[in-house]
């Protein structure tokens, strides 16, 4: 039994033992008893160094050790300093200069200090020679690690079956949410996310459940009893650092909840105002249907960056290095990439204040001819005859020359033009009177303001005529259309007054004038709508 205890006495190294350490001024000396830091050596002492004194507290403290005595540590004040008795038995000198003055440690509170862990060190050295301390060690060290063992085999085990039956009630539950009849989220992409989790949580308590484990298995060994201490203490440090930070931001977390309930509030007045003025209830000399949008936009922005302004002091963490580091690192992303994102809403709000164009109105963006379906504050979009939408960068629209064909019609309709070339052997009242006519038969053209014929040149071989007519909300919807009617008459009106649509450079009159006579308006394929049908 002797001969056991010793050998667990040679593994575990329960003798003093002392080391030399280098320090910023001078080398110290640590003494450490059991693994334990008992005292540390800063100054000479009676001639010796550091080092030295350290050798001989070891031997002496070793030698106190071996005799079988209770172990009581008291204090003794000798001219050079204060010396700790083992027993009646000196070990070692507490010298003055040996506190840590750099952490404002005292010579008193170093003595004691000292005292109480070597009252510690001592008790552990006579726990490592008890033979059942060492079997009560050994025994819940294995008890312990089976109940380890068996719980994370456990979790691991059931993880997949939560996992199954937690994705099942969640599918059944997306499944049953519907709108319009509808279903919102598609089941199948949450399984993936909740095995995901339940992983995630199987393993972090394994991690916790592995970090226990160490910490009470090194804890029943003398030896290595505090590293034991030290997991237990960096565990309660963090969580306490948790909570205090937790408790310290409640209160920083309760005026960013007030300030951000405040600009809500804001907000949804200030729709519920825009959104009047919107619905045309109501307008003001500087806003009106049109300029409420951007104007709310404008408003949300600036209550949100005054509200975020307001509340970034009481966020926690805003005044570490990090925070701040991040913060100035979005600022600069922001700034380098957004520059022409600001250039396009900057355009957007001058059209929208400028009132250029509208939403519904038909106008012609550079070479891009269509309706005005939206106006937004990075592009616009219009919609051509053509059966496609074409999207325009707001800066781009600013560039361009722009004609609305809307705008003068005082509602939805638009403007409609279009121009031919007679030759002057053909009475030009004559020419006015049929694109006159020509506009009278297609569909939307408005009486009022009535359409006109302008004469716009007199070139070398014809007359210019332009045909000016305004169409209602009732025309085609797309000007494309609508301009395809008029031309359609236009030619039928000609044919049936025998006038030739025909300009060319005047080398001499043909056998006979370029008409399309009644009989052949609707040559095949062409079908007469109001003839009989095959």
């Amino acid at each position: 039994m002797r001969f056991l205890l010793l050998i667990l006495l040679a593994l575990t190294g329960s003798g003093a033992s002392a080391t030399e350490e280098t320090g910023a001024v001078q080398s110290v000396a640590v003494l450490r008893v059991q693994n334990r830091l008992v005292h540390v050596f800063r100054v000479p002492a009676q001639g010796y160094a550091p080092r030295e004194r350290a050798i001989a507290a070891q031997a002496r403290l070793d030698q106190a050790m071996q005799d079988d005595g209770p172990g009581e540590v008291t204090v003794r004040e000798t001219p050079e300093g204060r010396l700790l008795v083992v027993d009646n038995d000196a070990v070692f000198l507490v010298a003055p200069g040996d506190e840590d003055r750099l952490a404002g440690e005292t010579y008193e509170a170093a003595i004691e200090a000292t005292r109480e862990r070597l009252a510690a060190a001592l008790k552990v050295a006579v726990e490592t020679r008890s033979l059942r301390a060492w079997l009560v060690a050994i025994g819940l060290a294995v008890l312990s690690t089976i109940a380890y063992v068996a719980l994370v085999w456990g979790v691991m085990r059931v993880r997949r079956t939560i996992a199954v039956r937690l994705a099942l009630r969640v599918r059944a539950g997306v499944k049953r949410l519907h709108i319009a009849g509808v279903t919102v989220l598609d089941p199948s992409l949450f399984r993936q996310t909740i095995t995901r989790f339940v992983s995630f949580v199987a393993w972090a308590l394994a991690l916790v459940a592995t970090y226990v484990w160490i910490a009470f298995v090194l804890g029943r060994v003398a030896y290595t009893r505090p590293w034991a201490e030290q997991l237990r203490g960096a565990l309660v440090d963090t969580l306490t650092l948790i909570g205090q930070s937790v408790a310290g931001a409640i209160p920083g977390l309760v005026l960013v909840v007030v300030i951000v309930m405040l600009a809500r509030g804001l907000l949804q007045v200030t729709g519920a105002f825009f959104s009047r003025v919107e619905r045309g209830h109501f307008s003001l000399g500087w806003l009106d249907a049109d300029t409420a949008r951007p104007t709310r936009r404008l408003v949300t922005i600036v209550v949100s960056v005054f509200a975020l302004a307001m509340a970034y002091p009481y966020l926690p963490g805003s005044h570490t290095d990090a925070f701040k580091g991040l913060s100035v690192l979005v600022g600069l992303m922001v700034s380098i990439g957004a520059s022409g994102l600001v250039g396009q809403a900057a355009s957007g709000l001058i059209l929208m204040y400028s009132r250029a164009i509208r939403v519904g109105e038909f106008a012609r963006i550079g070479d891009v001819e269509g309706t005005v379906t939206d106006l937004g504050a990075f592009v616009t979009r219009l919609r051509t005859g053509m059966g496609e939408e074409v999207v325009l960068p707001n800066a781009m629209v600013m560039g361009q020359i722009t004609r609305n064909y809307s705008r003068t019609t005082g509602g939805n309709g638009f403007t409609l033009s279009t121009s031919v070339t007679i030759g002057y052997d053909t009475p030009w009242r004559q020419v006015h009177a049929m694109l006159l006519e020509a506009a009278k038969r297609t569909r939307g053209i408005l009486a009022e303001p009535p359409p006109r014929v302008v004469q716009t040149a007199l070139s070398d071989f014809y007359v210019e005529y332009l045909l000016i007519a305004q169409a209602g909300p009732e025309a085609p919807r797309q000007r494309a259309e609508a301009l395809s009617e008029l031309h359609g008459h236009v030619q039928d009106v000609f044919n049936e007054y025998d006038v030739q649509i025909m300009s060319p450079h005047y080398l001499g009159d043909p056998p006979k004038p370029v008409l399309v006579p009644p009989s052949r308006r609707y040559a095949p394929p062409a079908r007469d709508p109001s003839g009989p049908r095959d």
